[in-house]
């Protein structure tokens, strides 16, 4: 397996990386022929794209030094074109609910990949918790393409992502407060853990976005219903993952890491990439975020006096991020933490949260008057809707209404 070696990969002069409006506007993939992990390494790095953006426009905002701002914008410019580049690969035939049904195969078999390569123990637990969320996201989606177009979800997954329920949907509702999370810490996390960290908040952050600005253009109800419940599972989701972060971070130390994940991440699909048009892609990209890097590390170094070998702490980030086929682990998970729960920021089985639990009082007010996610499985064929009848779902379904009938939580302010 080749390896990334961000020390001694060769970038790209700033100045040559500008692109002129055909060569941002590429020629979309066929919907119909496309690989499906083509299309997961696509929307991802649009999403990893749009964080960079986001962070360097939240830099100059608070940075003072002018000539610090004068190099995000010129970054930033570039990564905003990149951006466009990936996300214009898409087809304008691909309707929204398809695109959708690639975003969660994104969270589903990125999550159980950055799981298994993950380091430290704690990260590794919420990639797990979250996965089994994102995993039911997928075969819920899946029952509102059957039912809006009549579609059949493996056209997308391609046999590569399983689509049955995972942790319900109408059970992941939780009071922000249960959101909150532990952080690593800066100085002695590992390199790999700091990537993961940065891959999976800006994935999570994209689909949040997306189905805020999409699930409005259906005229159907328990479909525009259905993008707002899952919305909102996804603020939790971006909530957890951004609080792993170490907030000692420097601005300048999270921009030179997001740079360098953008670069790992274009190296590591490089070598995956079965379309050559695309594969070029990748590696163009990288070369231009490699020296994003550097001017990055220039910046500490002037501005920080810091050296960024000591930040990184590291010449080679291993192994590289792959889309391939979890089932396995997936399932493993699935059987073993389908009941946990956070509580104080800790991962504990539902049977031992506290009657006062904020999420009880939450998931009252929350779902009175009907859960979507429940309500389209009733919509789809039968083929989709009796997997949701299997016993380990049924049953940590009727625990947690057990649970937040009997707990005493206040229901929380609207």
């Amino acid at each position: 397996m080749a390896q990334f070696k961000p020390f001694e990969m060769e970038g790209m002069p700033i100045e040559e990386q500008p692109m002129n409006w055909k060569d941002m506007v590429p020629a979309p993939y066929d919907k119909k022929a496309v690989d499906a992990y083509t299309r997961t390494r696509i929307i991802l790095m649009n999403g990893i794209e749009n964080n960079a953006v986001l962070m360097s426009h939240a830099i100059e905002r608070m940075h003072p030094d002018p000539q610090v701002k004068k190099s995000m914008a010129l970054m930033r410019r570039i990564d905003s074109q990149q951006q466009e580049t990936i996300n214009w690969l898409n087809p304008a035939d691909q309707s929204v609910i398809e695109t959708t049904l690639g975003y969660e195969q994104v969270a589903v078999d990125l999550t159980a990949n950055l799981a298994q390569n993950e380091p430290d123990p704690y990260v590794k637990q919420t990639l797990d918790f979250a996965l089994l969320e994102d995993f039911d996201h997928l075969y819920r989606y899946s029952c509102l393409y059957d039912y809006i177009e009549g579609g059949d979800p493996e056209a997308i997954v391609q046999g590569n992502t399983e689509v049955k329920p995972g942790r319900p949907t109408s059970i992941e509702h939780r009071h922000p407060f249960d959101s909150m999370r532990k952080h690593y810490d800066k100085d002695t996390a590992d390199i790999k853990t700091k990537m993961n960290y940065i891959t999976i908040t800006a994935g999570e952050q994209q689909t949040m976005l997306y189905y805020r600005a999409h699930g409005f253009m259906y005229p159907d109800d328990i479909a525009r219903q259905l993008y707002a419940e899952i919305a909102e599972i996804e603020e939790q989701h971006v909530t957890q993952y951004g609080l792993l972060g170490d907030p000692n971070e420097t601005m300048l130390e999270k921009m030179a890491m997001i740079e360098l994940n953008e670069a790992y991440l274009y190296y590591s699909f490089a070598q995956q990439e079965s379309d050559p048009r695309i594969k070029g892609i990748w590696e163009n990209f990288m070369k231009m975020e490699v020296t994003h890097f550097n001017e990055c590390a220039r910046l500490i170094k002037q501005y920080e006096g810091r050296d960024i070998q000591d930040l990184v702490k590291a010449d080679v980030v291993e192994p590289l991020v792959v889309f391939e086929q979890n089932k396995d682990y997936v399932n493993s998970v699935l059987d073993a933490q389908l009941d946990l729960a956070p509580n104080n920021m800790e991962y504990v089985r539902m049977r031992d949260l506290p009657d006062d639990w904020a999420t009880f009082g939450y998931q009252r007010v929350m779902n009175a008057k009907g859960v979507p996610s429940e309500e389209v499985v009733g919509k789809a064929g039968p083929t989709l809707a009796e997997r949701d009848q299997v016993g380990n779902i049924r049953q940590v379904k009727q625990e947690m209404a057990r649970r937040v009938e009997k707990g005493m939580a206040a229901v929380p302010a609207r």
